[in-house]
């Protein structure tokens, strides 16, 4: 990326993809500010020295700017706001890239550069899509778009062949448990070490074990679908109320036990197709018996796709959080 951009051949648009949680976003900021910034570009085309590092003072002008979001060459797009639902849309729409047209055919205020981060690009809706790819297939001078993407092979082709891919590897399990100390402090030792050992070298989802009631979160429904027999309607409505209440401080447990729900089923669905599935802790041990094994792997990943797709349409269509959950682990575990 930066011998791209001091050699003077800087590719419009950017796919940057990787596994979710290991720093596809931060990297993203890292390379806009770098671009606004500018000194760079003109020092490795005129012959000067060149920075080979994306680091930058925070007390840099540019870095504050885009800090506050008040940078005027940059644009982030992400899911926009519902005002009637009073929450955050469950993928970016066509109203949410709208802007990008106006953005790019105003001339950039300070650095020369315009940049434009899409977080996260897979989540854009066909017409949201369709809109972003006009300005790939014929884009300004001067302009920089960076694609964040945890799963690239859901956006369309077209867009695909028109960026620059720039895959990410997870972290290794130190970087991950140092992350996750400088979030989170406090992190129990035990948890911390169960945490990264899951992970799979994402920071992110270590994170949300440790924190927020991860581990708890997902070892309550573990719980319920390791058990034999029918499913525990008493036990999951129980689930349902906790994970239904209304969300505190940004954190709600419904988006985040369903995304470690959903996770944790791809995660041992392919060990299992390998060969490598094994509990790190309790709750696992009955679940992936009763939900994977008992079942198959065609039939566990078929029911896995069902459940993605129902939570997909509980956030479009804002559908009532209890009745989505009974209806998702009467699914997983039918």
């Amino acid at each position: 990326m930066v011998e791209a951009w001091t050699s003077g051949r800087m590719p419009h648009a950017w796919l940057i993809s990787g596994p979710r949680g290991i720093g596809k976003a931060t990297l993203a900021f890292r390379i806009a500010r770098h671009v606004l910034r500018g000194e760079q570009a003109e020092a490795g085309l005129f012959g000067g020295p060149v920075s080979a590092s994306l680091e930058m003072d925070p007390d840099d002008p540019v870095f504050r700017q885009v800090a506050s979001g008040g940078h005027p060459d940059l644009l982030v797009i992400e899911r926009g706001f519902d005002e009637k639902r009073k929450k955050l849309r469950g993928a970016i729409v066509v109203d949410d890239v709208r802007t990008l047209g106006g953005f790019m055919r105003l001339h950039a205020g300070l650095g020369g550069w315009r940049v434009v981060i899409v977080d996260s690009a897979d989540e854009m809706n066909r017409n949201a899509a369709n809109a972003l790819l006009k300005l790939l297939e014929e884009p300004p001078k001067n302009a920089l778009i960076l694609l964040v993407g945890h799963a690239p092979g859901r956006l369309l082709p077209t867009i695909r062949s028109r960026s620059r891919a720039l895959r990410l590897s997870p972290l290794s399990d130190d970087e991950v448990a140092d992350v996750v100390r400088m979030q989170v402090p406090d992190a129990d030792d035990g948890a911390l070490r169960l945490a990264v050992a899951a992970s799979e070298g994402s920071a992110g989802r270590a994170i949300d074990l440790v924190a927020g009631d991860g581990f708890t979160l997902l070892g309550d429904a573990l719980g319920i679908l390791g058990t034999g027999g029918a499913l525990n309607i008493k036990a999951v409505h129980g689930l349902a109320d906790k994970w239904s209440r209304t969300p505190k401080e940004g954190e709600d447990p419904f988006e985040l036990g369903t995304a470690l729900l959903s996770w944790w089923m791809e995660r041992t669905i392919r060990l299992e197709a390998r060969g490598e599935s094994r509990p790190l802790f309790e709750a696992e041990s009955g679940a992936i018996e009763q939900v994977v094994r008992r079942h198959g792997l065609a039939e566990a990943d078929k029911r896995l796709t069902d459940a993605k797709s129902l939570l997909s349409a509980a956030g479009g269509l804002n559908l009532d959080k209890k009745h989505v959950l009974l209806t998702l682990f009467s699914r997983l575990a039918a």
